[in-house]
């Protein structure tokens, strides 16, 4: 199901879709990563992006 992008904010924001690419796409532009790295980390870490982000700078420096 696609996701609406006409309901933003609130819970959304908390967390990293995984299966959208173009969020993960975006997650991992942001921190210089791979898509597949941005994958494995929500796979190992859940979709929580507080944790995701924290994360990401580790592997990709942003």
């Amino acid at each position: 199901m696609a996701d609406d992008k006409s309901k933003i904010g609130g819970p959304d924001r908390l967390r990293v879709a995984s299966g959208q690419e173009y969020e993960v796409r975006d997650f991992a532009e942001k921190f210089g990563i791979s898509p597949g790295e941005a994958r494995d980390l929500i796979e190992r870490f859940g979709n929580d992006r507080e944790t995701l982000e924290q994360e990401a700078k580790k592997l990709g420096g942003a």
